[in-house]
């Protein structure tokens, strides 16, 4: 008798350990997983589906944490249910990829002038397939590295080249007589932030709006001044560099 106790007092330590590992908000990979309903009908409920072992125990798989569940009860000798992925997570989730790589091919790769010579729809660098295609392997020269992105419209996720996430212009003008203070700067879009504008004089850096603003697009008008201690102006011969973020 007493050794059945404390057998019992074991069994249920066990228990209500496995009981508190549920309940925090951790990922649950171990324990107890509590069952969403018990009913006596073999088709899906509440995302579970009912099976019998082979010594006629009755036991139920359940689908959770990003998993969706579809039951076809047309086809001919029975119900079909499929498990596949997408859907809501029921708690918090994690991929160990220790000693592992861990890839999304196929993503499609945002286009630009440099992004269209340099990669394609396939994981840049790997042995991936073109999307949608038998494709060819990807080549040598599409190495690198790309930046995920998400499409706020459609919600897909994209990525970009890095070198192509931040886009940069540059351009160099000598001014002629006379001076012509309106530099062109093709690409400079209109309403660019000013302090995504440098612009330098001689190599001499000029001040954001005080000495030159955005005044349409492609263009930047020098403001030379008067002011005493700020005083300067514009000459022929003189090299204005403009560089900008888009």
């Amino acid at each position: 008798m007493k050794k059945t106790l404390q057998n019992t007092l074991k069994v249920g330590a066990v228990v209500a350990l496995m009981l508190s590992a549920g309940a925090v908000s951790a990922q649950q990979i171990t324990g107890a997983s509590t069952k969403i309903e018990d009913k006596s009908i073999s088709k899906e409920l509440n995302g579970t589906i009912r099976v019998i072992d082979n010594k006629g125990t009755k036991k139920f798989l359940q689908v959770k944490n990003g998993l969706t569940l579809l039951t076809d009860q047309t086809p001919d000798g029975g119900v079909t249910s499929t498990w596949q992925l997408g859907g809501t997570l029921s708690s918090n989730t994690y991929i160990d990829a220790t000693g592992k790589t861990f890839s999304l091919d196929g993503l499609k790769l945002v286009t630009t002038a440099k992004a269209a010579a340099a990669a394609t729809d396939q994981s840049v660098g790997s042995s991936a397939k073109l999307l949608g295609s038998t494709g060819t392997a990807a080549v040598a020269a599409n190495t690198g590295w790309t930046v995920l992105i998400r499409d706020e419209q459609s919600g897909e996720i994209q990525k970009i080249l890095a070198s192509d996430f931040i886009s940069t212009g540059s351009v160099d003008v000598t001014l002629v007589t006379p001076v012509v203070l309106k530099v062109t700067a093709a690409g400079l879009a209109m309403g660019t932030p000013i302090s995504k504008v440098s612009v330098y004089r001689n190599g001499a850096k000029l001040r954001a709006s005080t000495d030159y603003a955005i005044t349409a697009a492609d263009e930047v008008t020098l403001k030379p001044s008067t002011i005493a201690g700020s005083d300067w102006t514009a000459y022929a011969g003189d090299v204005i560099e403009v560089q900008w973020i888009k």
